[in-house]
């Protein structure tokens, strides 16, 4: 049995920017503060939530699983399960995929799908020299043992090292993240200037969303613990140009790369709800939806050009779906670094690749600019990595609503060489 699933409705927090020191929301924190008044404005009784799925990268000691813990916060019944995802920077979209599947399949009518992240709350670890010593002290058995081992002891091994740098290095490849945008930079020839031009024009489109009331509804405010409101993104600089952003250094591959920390996306906190529903759902309780999910695919590919991954998870629903990227009315691609943004952009226009990989007869086309990210991205925006997969596929439904446009798809690349796409019709 294959049931039509629609996106209802959603809602996320403001991206707020990491500052070197733990924000004033954890994940769970996050959920909350989107989720209350997301459910709160629903007509139907949220006990009828059937399930409840949460992409978390960065889950912290105080709260094992996340979804859990904030269902349960939300005032969902104690008998609605709940569960977290984690597929990197594809955890947000792999909630509402999961849920997708699980209302199209026939087990499920209304599902609350999404994604948190607190990446100022990432966990500090030890290296693992320190670990180790701490496990021979640990063992040591007497005064003399222990002595020995303390002897050991180096001042290295009190500096803990800070988890996200770490994950945001790949374990198989050894590159980082911003290593890999370099490489596919490089082989699809994009230049500082057009990273940098990419970057600035993303700061525009946000700073316009926002001056124009584009994100109203999407976006509700967060309170902290202190009464702090918080109402708005607060990494966007609307002054950014080219000849500002062209005095950075390279920041992964010094001098002479072309990745810096202002066409990269930004280090963020955020949480991002959907709602998720059968038709049967829709129709029963006078839903009124923003959008239908038509379709979905997970690719895979070298992780040292992971950046491509919204290629390789785009191309197979074009062609099962017999659509050109023509057809396709709005783009939302994951803004991980501009250059990998635009190295996917070339990749469609290449015959060569779109042969010999992506399984077209030639090049598959040009993405219109204007129909890409039309309110800007994750360099403006920030990139809470659990969090961007439901928050690309959310803004793709309200954007197409706004602009009175037919089908869209949201795509990301995902760190260790893999990528998500998501086909979206209006409802």
């Amino acid at each position: 049995m294959s049931r039509p699933v629609y996106l209802v409705d959603g809602a996320r927090t403001p991206f707020l920017k990491a500052r070197g020191k733990p924000g004033p929301f954890t994940p769970v924190d996050l959920a909350v503060q989107c989720g209350r008044p997301l459910l709160l404005r629903q007509d139907f009784d949220k006990a009828l939530i059937d399930l409840v799925i949460l992409g978390c990268v960065n889950v912290i000691a105080d709260e094992m699983n996340p979804a859990r813990v904030a269902g349960l916060r939300l005032g969902l019944p104690e008998s609605t399960p709940a569960f977290t995802v984690q597929i990197n920077c594809g955890s947000g979209m792999q909630s509402m995929d999961t849920a997708f599947r699980t209302i199209e399949g026939g087990h499920a009518d209304i599902v609350l799908a999404g994604g948190a992240e607190s990446l100022s709350h990432s966990p500090l670890v030890l290296r693992r020299e320190a670990v180790d010593w701490f496990a021979r002290l640990n063992g040591a058995r007497g005064t003399a043992d222990r002595l020995k081992v303390l002897a050991g002891l180096k001042p290295g091994f009190l500096k803990p090292e800070i988890g996200l740098e770490r994950g945001l290095t790949d374990p198989i490849t050894d590159l980082g993240m911003g290593q890999t945008a370099e490489k596919i930079g490089h082989i699809f020839g994009v230049t500082r200037r057009d990273a940098d031009a990419y970057a600035a024009e993303s700061h525009r489109r946000l700073a316009a969303a926002q001056a124009e009331g584009r994100l109203a509804g999407e976006l509700l405010p967060a309170i902290s613990r202190e009464g702090q409101v918080f109402d708005h993104d607060d990494g966007v600089r609307p002054d950014s140009s080219v000849k500002s952003l062209s005095t950075l250094k390279p920041v992964f591959e010094k001098p002479y790369g072309n990745v810096t920390a202002g066409n990269s996306s930004q280090i963020t906190d955020g949480a991002a709800w959907t709602i998720l529903a059968s038709e049967d759902a829709v129709q029963k309780h006078g839903l009124k939806p923003l959008a239908r999910i038509v379709d979905s695919h997970w690719g895979a590919l070298d992780p040292s050009i992971m950046g491509l991954g919204p290629v390789m998870a785009t191309a197979p629903i074009l062609r099962r779906r017999n659509l050109s990227i023509g057809d396709i009315d709005l783009w939302e691609l994951n803004e991980a670094f501009a250059a990998q943004v635009l190295a996917c952009l070339a990749a469609f226009e290449d015959a060569q690749v779109c042969r010999d990989v992506l399984g077209f007869d030639g090049a598959a086309g040009t993405i219109d600019r204007e129909r890409l990210n039309v309110d800007g991205g994750a360099i403006s925006l920030g990139h809470p990595v659990g969090t961007s997969g439901t928050r690309i596929a959310l803004h793709l439904a309200n954007a197409m609503r706004q602009r009175g446009l037919k089908q869209g798809i949201a795509t990301e690349c995902i760190g260790g060489g893999q990528g998500g796409a998501m086909l979206l019709e209006a409802a």
